[in-house]
């Protein structure tokens, strides 16, 4: 297998500076408290700081770096293919109204934008999903139509500035996309001052509620609140009516190659199939950075993930020539079963704990909606999309889908228990390589770095007990039941785990 290329970091990190923001250090009080610091939690803070709310933005490591700093940054409300099914499965009322908090989410972050002159490489582009030669031509042309009867400015294309053959597109003007993390790192300067806080390296255990206030239990100390937003990607917090059970978390890639301008282009594109890829530029040291995403999957599904970059690479040298790779990452998502985000109470009997989870890979839009909405909420403001996508709706559990993927569940937590049984010895884990193996009848997760060191923690994800899957590219742990990842050494990456796998052995 050849060696992957190219920095292994999201360009959007890379290309900005880190973040110093104190860690939690004595308890404090605050209107409202809000774990989580990507798109959603950071727009919240903006709108409820701005109304003459104290807020404290917490975060387990620095501020976005999770999920909304390893996105694509593309802002639009054309999302592969929606618009046909949303009609067919909820009418078109509702699906009209997706449609319009999505155009919502898109124009807050651009009057954001100007009004606070910020320098995010925002840019206005038309936004494409293309069906491949002898694809899925009707699917564009149904989804044309139905967006058109929402409302939304599209029109059906048979030639686009890719520089491969398509046999039509559905288009969708008067999009955008920007620079994520220079766009959020802006508005977490305006959040601070006058009672107002951003925490990072502070990770928040639980949260309760009792007698209409709010507590903020963290590894650092306490928060007091009248009002909590859980922003997490998947609430860490178990109670919230089995979010865990009504989505799944999904993995997919990008890499990112220096493009000859003249060559690149125009606008953001994605493939209308099950095996599509997510197409834009950046502005970057004066020319462009293509990015190129795909192979997505379950999380947790596939181990050798080193193939889907080299799947990435490939496709990128086929269809534009590339020949060099400067960034490659990888980035996860909660898909709701039922299209529609989760975004309200956490549950009916809790009055001042909110959430916001389910964006099933389209989270700046939708992120900046959920802001919206959320701080909306927490003020006592109504909200047009609030019964849409209010997080207590009932969930149709008997949907086949949602079936199928809490069988596979179940049946990950039995069987893979059963993994690793013909290994029981660290001698059979080779540098670089992480291993499942079997000692004393436990299950025991075990990385060999490249000295030679042994790195074992439990396989036992502390979540809800499932055994996590070892990322070969990445060089950590997953856990495909709900997408909770940690390190080599087993500590925590990303929930809704809250805490690391429990150390067995470290050499080093």
């Amino acid at each position: 297998m050849s060696t992957l290329t190219g920095k292994q970091t999201s360009f959007w990190i890379d290309s900005t500076p880190k973040t110093s923001y104190p860690v939690l250090e004595n308890s404090i009080s605050v209107d409202v408290a809000i774990v989580g610091a990507g798109i959603v939690g950071l727009s919240a803070a903006t709108q409820l700081k701005r109304a003459g709310k104290t807020v404290a933005v917490i975060e387990s490591r620095e501020i976005v770096t999770g999920v909304t700093g390893n996105t694509t940054a593309k802002i639009t409300s054309l999302h592969q293919l929606i618009y046909a099914d949303l009609i067919k499965e909820i009418g078109e009322q509702k699906a009209q109204l997706y449609a319009e908090s999505n155009q919502a989410g898109i124009e807050y972050i651009a009057q954001l934008v100007e009004q606070e002159k910020i320098d995010c490489d925002f840019s206005r582009q038309s936004a494409y999903t293309f069906a491949e030669p002898d694809g899925e031509l009707d699917k564009i042309k149904d989804e044309v139509n139905a967006a058109l009867k929402l409302g939304l400015s599209a029109t059906l294309v048979q030639e686009t500035s890719l520089p491969f053959a398509i046999s039509g597109a559905i288009k969708l003007d008067y999009q955008a996309q920007f620079h994520v993390r220079k766009y959020l790192l802006h508005l977490a300067k305006s959040i601070l001052g006058n009672g107002s806080h951003i925490f990072e390296n502070t990770r928040v255990q639980k949260v309760d509620e009792k007698d209409n206030l709010c507590q903020v239990v963290t590894n650092r100390g306490i928060i007091d609140a009248q009002d909590v937003i859980v922003a997490t990607n998947l609430p860490i917090l178990d109670q919230g009516l089995f979010f865990f059970a009504k989505t799944y978390p999904k993995r997919s890639y990008i890499i990112g190659a220096m493009i000859d301008p003249a060559k690149a282009p125009q606008g953001m594109y994605i493939g209308s199939g099950k095996n599509s890829h997510s197409i834009r530029t950046t502005p970057h040291e004066g020319g462009l950075l293509l990015l190129v995403g795909g192979e997505g999957h379950k999380v947790g599904t596939v181990n050798d993930t080193k193939e889907l970059y080299q799947n990435l690479e490939t496709y990128a040298r086929n269809q534009f020539g590339i020949d060099s790779f400067a960034y490659r990452w990888s980035n996860q998502d909660m898909v709701s079963f039922d299209k529609l985000p989760f975004i309200g109470k956490l549950t009916p009997f809790n009055n001042h704990i909110y959430v916001a989870t389910g964006f099933s890979l389209w989270g700046m839009s939708k992120g900046a909606m959920a802001g919206m909405l959320l701080s909306d909420l927490v003020l006592g403001k109504d909200n047009p999309y609030a019964d849409l996508y209010d997080a207590t709706r009932a969930t149709p559990f008997l949907d086949p889908k949602l079936i199928k993927s809490n069988i596979e569940v179940a049946s990950r937590w039995v069987g893979d228990r059963l993994k690793g049984i013909q290994h029981s010895s660290f001698a059979e884990v080779t540098k670089g390589e992480g291993k499942l193996i079997t000692i004393d009848d436990e299950k025991v997760a075990a990385y060999r770095d490249e000295e030679g060191k042994v790195h074992a923690v439990s396989a036992v994800c502390p979540h809800l007990a499932c055994i996590v899957s070892w990322n070969n590219a990445e060089k950590s742990w997953d856990c495909a039941c709900h997408g909770s990842r940690f390190g080599c050494d087993g500590k925590l990456i990303q929930g809704p785990a809250v805490k690391d796998l429990e150390k067995i052995l470290d050499e080093g």
